[in-house]
């Protein structure tokens, strides 16, 4: 980024998180649903799945999934403030001044960076008080801590797509329905072992079970082997993409 560009996206995203302060209950409410699920496996269902995991603690096994719960939860939002913006003329009012273009979509990127942060600090606590525990190092935390940005950065550009593109507000949140599903369809709540043949191939082959499988081995202090590649490529992948895609709608939005 030029220095020019870098100036005005710190402008516009202070005055993007100053809306979210003002409006906690965005935070509150991207978080209460994964807590609410983090709690009901645990102390619900966590009896029986322990024998699946074969561990004793299910909110260690439990957590990394709930994680990337929250964060396919939380890029709604980037969809449905990007899209009010394009709808309330804010768009407009910036484009008539002299800052850099790019600027504006990248100030909706970093907010939504920032705001799934402070959402995964809160689950994070939650876990911490039902018994979650870790032996990770420092090293194993700034690995765990960067996947979750880039997987965050590359779903939040597919939640720029959908708020350039669509034409009502449920239409620009609604494309994160099947992302919180997904998890659900993965190594996040079982192992993938336990499946019957076609889910268990699709859990095996899809991104978010290599995520799951790379961050708990992080957190359990174990070898992570390939996972953690397969993991990266996959979020350098969708990035990669909807980074291209989400330029071209903004080009074809402002030309």
């Amino acid at each position: 980024m030029s220095t020019h560009l870098v100036a005005d996206t710190a402008t516009l995203t202070g005055r993007s998180m100053r809306h979210i302060f003002r409006s906690a209950d965005t935070i509150i409410t991207t978080a209460v649903t994964p807590i609410a699920l983090m709690l009901l496996f645990v102390f619900v269902f966590g009896g029986a799945l322990r024998q699946s995991i074969g561990s004793e603690s299910y909110v260690n096994y439990l957590l990394p999934g709930i994680l990337l719960i929250a964060i396919a939860s939380g890029i709604s939002y980037t969809a449905f403030r990007l899209f009010t913006d394009m709808q309330g003329g804010v768009f407009e009012r910036f484009h008539s001044m002299p800052i850099a273009r790019s600027s504006v979509l990248w100030a909706h990127v970093l907010t939504s960076l920032v705001a799934n942060g402070i959402t995964l600090a809160i689950i994070f606590a939650v876990g911490f008080l039902m018994g979650f525990r870790t032996g990770a190092g420092p090293l194993e935390w700034l690995a765990v801590i960067g996947i979750l940005a880039l997987f965050t950065l590359a779903l939040t550009w597919l939640a720029v797509i959908a708020g350039l593109a669509a034409k009502t507000i449920d239409g620009a949140t609604a494309f994160s329905y099947p992302l919180i599903f997904l998890p659900f369809i993965s190594s996040a709540f079982v192992p993938t072992e336990t499946m019957p043949g076609p889910v268990r191939w699709f859990a095996e082959n899809q991104p978010v079970t290599s995520i799951v499988n790379s961050i708990q081995a992080l957190f359990a202090g174990e070898p992570v082997g390939s996972s953690i590649w397969i993991a990266l490529a996959w979020c350098a992948g969708i990035l990669l993409v909807a980074y291209v895609f989400a330029m071209r709608a903004y080009r074809r939005r402002i030309g």
